[in-house]
């Protein structure tokens, strides 16, 4: 099972996975000239793509699902909630397949389960993808850790964590005060030591890779989101660790 996050930030956010014959996209916030050119660092056509499954309706996570599903016949997989909220930004689709959250979804070689997230939209899911050997779970733009979230997280092999931002730097920030409390709320997304003691919990002898995701250009830096989640693990784990950028993809992951 290879994973590589493709860029994560308030400019777009996309999580590549692919196992077997079968490759899907969570989330397309870049264009689709973009998206394809990310994909292309790891020798990736974005035509050989089977899915793509929306999280919400987020400008930072639709942006390319419209031309994308058009220009390569890709069908697209969210909510009901999230159809309707991005149905002005996406567009005509090739195909729009609707689920129930915390439903899953068989697709060829991969098993994908959503999980409902708390968020400032009209229904968020977080996604657990399985081969039925791996699995890579992504929650990002969540503004608290729920009972359900943690159950979903547990012996993964792979995790998506959002860490998003610094409170020192969001309260010293140019942010407008209304603004801070929506960043800072149940509804929101979670702050670097609230990631990191969730981090902590879900630790296990299988773990392989723990990407930092969804970091603020404005209120974050890698540097302080990987010291918070470090700050938690055992020094030997530190190397598991990786800040996921918003220029660039990261590496192409292998989970074995």
């Amino acid at each position: 099972m290879q994973f590589s996050v493709l860029g994560s930030g308030s400019k777009g956010n996309s999580l590549y996975i692919k196992s077997g014959k079968t490759s899907i996209l969570i989330d397309a916030g870049f264009s689709g000239k973009e998206l394809a050119k990310r994909m292309a660092v790891h020798g990736k056509e974005i035509t050989d793509l089977n899915g793509l499954f929306l999280s919400h309706e987020h400008g930072d996570h639709i942006k390319g699902a419209g031309v994308l599903s058009r220009r390569c016949s890709l069908p697209v997989y969210a909510n009901a909630g999230t159809f309707k909220g991005s149905d002005k930004t996406v567009k005509k689709l090739h195909k729009r397949i609707e689920f129930e959250t915390g439903s899953v979804i068989e697709l060829q070689d991969l098993e994908i389960r959503s999980f409902r997230i708390s968020h400032d939209t009209l229904d968020p899911v977080g996604y657990l993808i399985s081969d039925g050997k791996y699995s890579v779970a992504c929650c990002t733009d969540t503004g608290k850790v729920s009972h359900l979230i943690s159950s979903r997280l547990r012996k993964c092999e792979a995790l998506v964590l959002e860490f998003n931002h610094d409170p020192v730097m969001l309260k010293n920030g140019p942010y407008p005060f209304a603004l801070q409390q929506r960043v800072r709320s149940s509804h929101g997304h979670l702050a670097n030591d609230d990631a990191a003691e969730f981090l902590k919990s879900l630790l296990h002898d299988k773990l392989q890779q723990v990407i930092l995701a969804h970091l603020s250009e404005t209120n974050n830096r890698p540097d302080i989101a990987f010291k918070s989640a470090a700050a938690v693990l055992p020094s030997r784990l530190h190397s598991l660790l990786t800040v996921a950028p918003q220029d660039r993809p990261t590496s192409l992951f292998d989970l074995r």
